[in-house]
């Protein structure tokens, strides 16, 4: 017992930062099982989706061009191409981490989404392993359980309230992408410029769905950084 209090203790600092990602997380998981079961896919490969994926925003999408019939290969170069940003994110929080960064540096950087980097990159001063792996560790079983509890008792829950629940994702990115809008102008046009840009080849259909989205990354991730690249500093 003594032991199993010194090590919560050790990693206390981690787990209460990672506590409001969890209660985010859950309900979003819990959407994606819904829609997983709705659209087919069955309760094993559900799970097994959040177990080794772990990106709500690239799962949603994925299923979402799975329902579309989207080819394979769309399908991974849009995800890859949607998580690349995590080589910036990857960067910026490394250059924080003092200490073993070797200790649990795959779980590390699995766990790595833009919720934990979020909290993780605003806590004041330099971090170690301990604190980032028990937040990270708490919001990857909140997002396994949350999708676990959303397939097998989602249809028993109130429709208002499933309903509700199916915009919490673009609740969270607005949380996200809204403060960093207000502080800058050309993040916020880059952001319209994207959905503008999407709906427009969505439109026209000169390519499919998994295209569009593919192209649309492309080209206004490539804006981004020639608008940006002068005066910015990612991520402070």
């Amino acid at each position: 017992m003594k032991l199993d209090i010194k090590i919560i203790s050790k990693y206390k600092e981690g787990i209460i930062a990672g506590a409001p990602i969890v209660v985010g997380y859950v309900p979003i998981a819990m959407t994606f099982g819904m829609l997983s079961k709705a659209v087919g896919i069955t309760f094993l490969e559900s799970i097994m989706f959040s177990v080794f994926v772990f990106a709500g925003a690239s799962q949603f999408m994925a299923l979402n061009l799975l329902v579309l019939g989207v080819g394979t290969w769309e399908i991974i170069l849009a995800t890859l191409l949607m998580n690349s940003r995590h080589l910036l994110m990857s960067a910026s929080l490394a250059a924080k981490v003092k200490g073993n960064i070797k200790k649990g540096l795959f779980f590390i950087a699995f766990g790595l989404t833009d919720e934990t980097f979020s909290v993780a990159i605003m806590k004041k001063g330099n971090m170690t392993t301990d604190y980032l792996l028990p937040l990270e560790l708490e919001a990857y079983l909140g997002w396994i359980g949350g999708t676990l509890i959303g397939y097998l008792v989602g249809e028993i829950l109130p429709q208002l309230l499933r309903n509700s629940m199916g915009v919490a994702l673009y609740a969270m990115f607005a949380a996200i992408l809204i403060p960093e809008a207000k502080k800058s102008k050309k993040v916020a046009l880059l952001a319209i410029s994207a959905g503008v840009l999407n709906t427009l080849l969505n439109y026209f259909k000169l390519f499919s769905s998994g295209w569009n989205l593919i192209i649309a990354i492309v080209l206004i991730s490539a804006a981004g950084v020639y608008f940006t690249r002068e005066g910015v500093k990612a991520y402070e």
